[in-house]
């Protein structure tokens, strides 16, 4: 159904302006009942408010009843809804991914894909591996994933949308020809989904964490010590890749410095793509050598996009292929990776990996970080703090 007149984009008078907004308020109201009501959608651009549909249109898979919200839920800080298991399902019953979907949230700040050379350090992009360089690029990616959304190619996605009850509202943003060339629609879907995710829904900044910094709260002690033990260089040492200050231009702290790295993450024996021969037909023995496959340079190879600690405490499972399925866990991990001896069995899962007090191998044991982590002698008391403290990042938070 259409709620704007089709000459819209023609009018200039003062009479017809007040018509415009008349008109992008009641597609206002259309979207507020198509998708579910957002912290930081009530301003939306139009351009944004196309964008949340999209996003949460399940009708552009093949077959249709997979969205990109299927596996970047609003309801779990844009993460997979089902943390049971390490990677989401695609929407072909039986197909699941090589890696665990990570959040959306405050994506929008990594910068594209570059190689910082006077550091030597790929940084930015998207996706685990930096495949896609900028975030609309990222938003192409799953439509033709044939693990994910399954669509033989761009015309068939670009068809639904021409098809869909917003077709209009598409018009209206990218003008009257706006489905007339298959490539050029692919692309501005990808830019709307993009602009909806650079939105305030996607970057909130309400955590317990910013409430202290403004000063509005104050932190336990146990909290306090957690965020000392982050800090401290000698210690946990974690913000030397997730930075905890406000930035110079006065942006919060994201916890990403965006680079890549190997932390010596083992196999995780029950990811499903494993058993994927018809994608996979290494099997078991297939490698995830992460940034390095997309560069094509050994010298990358296991490493993954250092993530935002933002909204960690609910985002888990944890890493590229959801190995962790606790944060504690993670945490003494990186304490004690180097001083453990390497488990027998190395398809061992985290619980028992922790309860027999041993570490399976690196998935690839190259260009591991030893460095920066992996023998922080932290006490019990002190991955308690340390957790506590990453609590405090999770948006929502209620001033008492």
């Amino acid at each position: 159904m259409s709620f704007m007149p089709s000459s819209f984009t023609n009018l200039m008078t003062r009479r017809h302006r007040l018509i415009a907004t008349s008109a992008i308020s009641i597609f206002c109201v259309a979207v507020e009942a198509g998708v579910p009501v957002l912290p930081g959608a009530e301003q939306l651009s139009p351009k944004a408010q196309l964008g949340q549909r999209l996003f949460f249109d399940t009708n552009l898979s093949t077959p249709p009843g997979q969205a990109c919200a299927s596996c970047h839920s609003p309801d779990t800080a844009f993460v997979d809804p089902d943390n049971s298991l390490p990677t989401s399902k695609g929407v072909i019953p039986g197909l699941k991914g090589p890696r665990n979907a990570p959040t959306l949230l405050y994506a929008a700040f990594s910068p594209a894909f570059y190689l910082d050379r006077k550091h030597g350090l790929f940084t930015g992009g998207f996706f685990v591996d930096g495949r896609a360089a900028t975030l609309a690029d990222q938003a192409k990616g799953p439509f033709l994933n044939p693990i994910e959304m399954a669509n033989p190619d761009a015309f068939t996605v670009v068809n639904k949308v021409r098809e869909s009850d917003y077709a209009e509202l598409f018009r209206y943003v990218y003008g009257a020809e706006a489905f007339n060339y298959t490539d050029e629609t692919y692309n501005n879907i990808a830019d709307a989904i993009a602009t909806f995710e650079q939105s305030p829904v996607f970057k909130r900044f309400d955590s317990k964490y910013d409430y202290f910094l403004a000063g509005k709260t104050k932190f336990t002690e146990q909290e306090k010590r957690g965020r000392k033990l982050f800090e401290d260089s000698n210690k946990g040492n974690c913000a030397a890749c997730h930075p905890s200050r406000p930035a110079k231009d006065g942006t919060p702290p994201l916890f990403t410095d965006f680079t890549y790295d190997n932390l010596g993450v083992p196999r995780n024996p029950e990811n499903p793509f494993y058993t994927l021969v018809e994608f996979n037909p290494e099997g078991w023995s297939a490698v995830d050598i992460g940034l390095g496959g997309f560069v094509g340079e050994s010298p990358q190879n296991g490493k993954f996009k250092v993530p935002s600690l933002r909204n960690i405490a609910v985002t888990g499972p944890y890493m590229h292929n959801g190995y962790f399925k606790t944060l504690r866990g993670v945490v003494a991990f990186y304490s004690t990776r180097d001083t453990l001896p390497v488990c027998n069995n190395l398809f061992v899962v985290e619980a028992l990996a922790l309860n027999s007090r041993c570490w399976p191998s690196p998935e690839v044991a190259e260009n591991v970080n030893y460095r920066e982590l992996g023998e922080l002698m932290l006490s019990d008391s002190e991955i308690d703090d340390l957790v506590a403290f990453l609590q405090t990042l999770t948006d929502g938070y209620k001033i008492k």
